[in-house]
């Protein structure tokens, strides 16, 4: 199959920029496992968004591999209120980090994507070949603009200097270390959110936006986080590859599932006055399960787990701005 490479993360010194957010904390948690030294730098310590100081960390630590997990991220609200936040801060951390990791040498790069890249009316299940063949989904095309130029990016550095440099387009995440702020939220963290405090306050009903009826698959981060790693030691290619779980279900029906997880008994009520966002966003993942890898975790579980996790922190996880 193209793209099949074989990568020894033995010995390697990995840098996980974007590690404190949900992506990047849980593939430092996956990396444990490897034989591997992991490096990660707070943003009080370095600011990913300028070039010059992501380069001077660079040579002065000097990873043989970047993750780049490090974003600007949020749900429909905060996509439409922030456009030029989305658009030019991704844009920053990503000429900032891919560059400089060229600059230093760096053997491999995994940029994290966005399934959001693909059109709005992408034929489905939505194969890579699908990126750029219509208009996008304009409640979030400021974020997806951003991260077709990043993955565009890794593909120019293979393309002029031979760099090794992947990029990885997941579906929908969910888990450990989510964003639960109220306004930045993406949807499985909103709903668990909105979920928990409606069950303490008692509420006979909760509002979700939308009609409901949009097809969404949702993966969870600790299986997304192994397929990254997976796919650092075993692919190689100018093309995206596509993570997802395969599995999908309707807004409504993933709203129940983390009502019933999180033991809210009341009505859920539609506003169809809200944007539904894309109709439906299933991906073609046949590309990444015919190199061998495939989740593990089923629904039930992870949302489980990630209302345990929202329990413990006391739903303190309430980020706003870039995931550094």
């Amino acid at each position: 199959m193209a793209g099949v490479s074989t990568y020894d993360l033995t010995g390697k010194r990995v840098f996980v920029a974007g590690h404190r957010g949900m992506v990047g904390s849980a593939v430092v948690r996956r990396l444990a496992s490897e034989n591997c030294i992991v490096l990660t730098a707070d943003r009080r310590e370095l600011d990913l968004t300028r070039e010059e100081p992501t380069l001077k960390w660079l040579e002065a630590n000097r990873p043989e591999v970047v993750v780049h997990a490090a974003a600007k991220v949020g749900g429909i609200a905060a996509n439409n209120n922030l456009p030029v936040d989305f658009l030019c801060d991704n844009l920053a951390l990503e000429l900032s980090v891919i560059r400089a990791s060229h600059m230093v040498g760096v053997q491999r790069l995994l940029f994290l994507g966005s399934s959001c890249i693909y059109p709005k009316h992408a034929k489905q299940p939505i194969a890579e070949s699908e990126l750029l063949t219509g208009p996008l989904e304009p409640t979030n095309e400021w974020y997806a603009i951003a991260k077709i130029a990043g993955l565009k990016m890794c593909q120019a550095f293979r393309r002029q200097y031979g760099d090794d440099f992947i990029s990885v387009m997941p579906t929908n995440l969910y888990g450990r270390g989510d964003n639960y702020h109220p306004d930045h939220s993406h949807v499985p963290a909103a709903l668990i959110r909105r979920f928990h405090e409606a069950k303490l306050a008692k509420a006979p009903s909760v509002a979700v936006w939308g009609t409901g009826t949009p097809l969404r698959e949702f993966l969870n981060v600790e299986d997304f986080a192994d397929a990254c790693v997976f796919l650092l030691k075993n692919y190689s290619s100018d093309l995206p590859i596509n993570v997802g779980s395969g599995d999908e279900l309707s807004i409504a029906d993933f709203a129940a599932a983390v009502a019933d997880v999180v033991g809210y008994e009341g009505k859920l009520i539609f506003d169809a006055s809200k944007p539904d966002g894309t109709p439906r966003k299933l991906l073609d993942s046949s590309r990444v399960r015919e190199l061998g890898w495939a989740p593990k975790t089923p629904l039930s579980v992870g949302l489980a787990v990630a209302y345990a996790d929202f329990l413990e922190m006391g739903g303190r996880n309430m980020r706003v701005g870039v995931q550094a």
